[in-house]
């Protein structure tokens, strides 16, 4: 079994690594210390299970594991923690476990044991599980089989079109398969809509400009294309507007 180990705290790695040494039967392919390392080290390596910490900078571990469900073939979940909290329940109904600081030997080969009985089915199951109301810090989109992750902060505007939703962002666009309502939902304070297909970032949001046939258009930072106002959405717009 190819493992990674992920904590931010050197020194909480070198002990898994001896843990695992211990037991046998597993080969520890890499390290990294947040989640977003993570994310790199299991495209590069592909790991079969990760040894992971919740409470990382960057990236948390929990957002770590929620975009590695967007994997076909997402590797085992095995949480290795310091706080007894709201995650340790998701995983009691699940064939993943979640061990806490320090980590016991036993307890550890146990959950390896479980983890070698992982299957897509019971991933998806535990990236339900982990929360959807959890505000993430990127988007995940899957180019040509890898993820891409686009920090939440760097994106102008969503664009809805047809069952996909383009993220335009400081760095070019992908394409990501997430409804517009619920991205709209989940990030309401950063972003508003001003059209039924498009939600603006609201730090980008610099003004509006009405063309002369009477059209009113969103002013976004760093952008180009013409963002068209609905005069549903325009109340709203101009009263945040107002605010900036």
């Amino acid at each position: 079994m190819r493992a990674l180990v992920v904590d931010d705290e050197p020194l909480a790695r070198e002990r898994m690594r001896a843990l695992l040494a211990e037991i046998g039967d597993v080969e520890v392919v890499g390290e990294a210390g947040n989640g977003r390392d993570a994310l790199d080290a299991v495209a590069r390596l592909a790991p079969d299970v990760l040894l992971l910490d919740i409470r990382m900078p960057v990236m948390d571990g929990i957002e770590a594991a929620r975009h590695l469900g967007a994997l076909e073939a997402p590797p085992a979940l095995i949480f290795c923690t310091a706080y007894g909290d709201h995650a340790l329940a998701a995983f009691d109904a699940n064939a993943v476990d979640y061990l806490l600081k320090p980590v016991r030997a036993d307890r550890l080969q146990a959950a390896l044991a479980k983890a070698r009985r992982w299957s897509g089915e019971e991933a998806n199951r535990v990236e339900h599980a982990l929360g959807a109301d959890r505000t993430r810090t990127h988007l995940c989109a899957r180019v040509r089989g890898s993820l891409v992750l686009v920090p939440v902060a760097e994106v102008a505007y969503l664009l809805a079109e047809d069952k996909y939703v383009v993220v335009h962002h400081a760095r070019g666009e992908v394409l990501i398969e997430e409804p517009l309502k619920a991205l709209e939902e989940e990030f309401e304070e950063r972003f508003v809509r001003i059209h039924r297909n498009c939600l603006v970032a609201r730090a980008k949001l610099t003004g509006l400009t009405r063309t002369p046939d009477g059209r009113l258009f969103a002013n976004v930072e760093g952008v180009t294309a013409s963002l068209e106002v609905s005069r549903r959405n325009l109340p709203a717009l101009r009263k945040l507007i107002r605010t900036l």
